[in-house]
This record gives C-alpha cells, structure tokens and sequence, in this order.
C-alpha cells in the first residue's frame, strides 16, 4: 500500500480494538502450540512483563523491536537501559545510518534474542507482522535464534482475511499517526510476514495478554 496524501487522515476502526474473549483465547493458544510456538497466557502486562524477562537470561544478546506493547510494559527499559543484558538497540542507534548501515543491518538481523509484536493472531494460530521498511521481518522469520512476542488480546481475529482488514483499517492508521507525529512523513503497509508454523522447536515463543496492548 502506498503512502496517503498528506491531507487525508485516517481513521483506525475501532472494531479491532475489542479484547477476544477466553474461549477465543483458548482456541488460538491450542493453535500456535500445534504451529509450533509456544505460547503463554498472562493476565495483564505487570505479569506479562515478569514472563518475558523470565524468558531472557541476564547478559543475553536481546533486540528489541519498536513496539508501542514493550514502551507500554517498560521494557524498553528493562532490556536497553538496565545494563543487564547485551543490548542491541543502543549500539544500532550509535551508529550512522549513511556511513554504517551494513554493520547497522547485521545487528539487527541475527540477533540472540529479538522481543517484540504483532499485528494479529488468527484462531487457526497464523501470526502477522506488517512493516514499512521490513527491518524486523528477516530476524522473526529465521535470523534471530530466539523470539518473543508480547501480544495484546485485541489482536486476536477469526482468519487471514481478518487479520489483513485488521493490519490495513487499525494498525496501519496508528502507525501512519505515529510515523508521521515522529519523523513528518507517512508509514505504508511496505511488507508482511505470516508465520503459519515455526520448525525450530523452542524458537518462538508468545505471551498473549489479557488486555489492550499496542496497535
């Protein structure tokens, strides 16, 4: 999708923000279990929060993807800032975008550990990732040896076709607003990733939340 005119706003339905229900929760847990990601079920972000550095050993490599779910769940903090963990993004940001974008492009590629979201999750237990420029797709598809997603419960959806519906009228409108509130220009549906089952045992794992997380 290309990007908006830059006198249009657009409005995120709000259909997509509804929390899924437990037995709807159930379902798609039971799903990505079969898909081979395993998949946790934490009450509301102070627990989920606990899991995922639970997750993660101290000093371990860890990448964390822009995610308005880990700004919210303060681990942004935990990971980048602690001092706790090797972390990625700190020496991403060090670095010159014009000058150093290859060393830039392997750190962010084949990381230890990449944390971060989705966009929506089906009951069938498909998982999709929506990106601008795609930076974060290669390592959740296979660079990173482990991934964790934290995903809000609002994120869940019947099937691929409402996961898209989701992604082009919820996510993509909130990304558009963000994109353009921080750097003045307009986001796009660029790439997707749909991860419709994992073949390496114990790499991804989920932690679904019960609450509204993220976009």
């Amino acid at each position: 999708m290309a990007a908006v005119p830059t006198d249009m706003t657009l409005i995120p339905n709000r259909e997509f923000a509804k929390l899924a229900g437990d037995a709807q929760i159930q379902r798609a847990a039971k799903a990505l279990e079969a898909n081979g990601m395993h998949t946790l079920i934490a009450e509301n972000g102070e627990e989920a929060k606990k899991v995922v550095l639970g997750l993660v050993p101290e000093k371990a490599e860890v990448y964390t993807n822009q995610s308005k779910t880990l700004e919210k769940l303060g681990l942004f903090d935990e990971f980048d800032r602690s001092g706790r963990y090797d972390a990625v993004r700190p020496k991403v940001m060090s670095l010159d975008r014009k000058t150093q974008s290859n060393e830039i492009r392997k750190l962010r590629t084949i990381p230890d550990y990449i944390v971060g979201s989705v966009h929506a999750i089906t009951e069938d237990g498909k998982v999709l990732v929506s990106s601008f420029g795609g930076s974060q797709l290669a390592p959740y598809a296979s660079g990173a040896a482990k991934v964790i997603w934290v995903v809000g419960a609002q994120k869940l959806v019947r099937d691929l076709n409402e996961a898209f519906r989701r992604i082009e009228e919820y996510s993509y409108p909130l990304e558009d607003a963000r994109l353009l509130g921080a750097l003045g220009i307009h986001s796009a549906i660029g790439k997707t990733l749909i991860v419709n089952r994992e073949v390496v045992p114990n790499r991804i794992t989920i932690v679904l939340v019960k609450e509204e997380l993220g976009f």
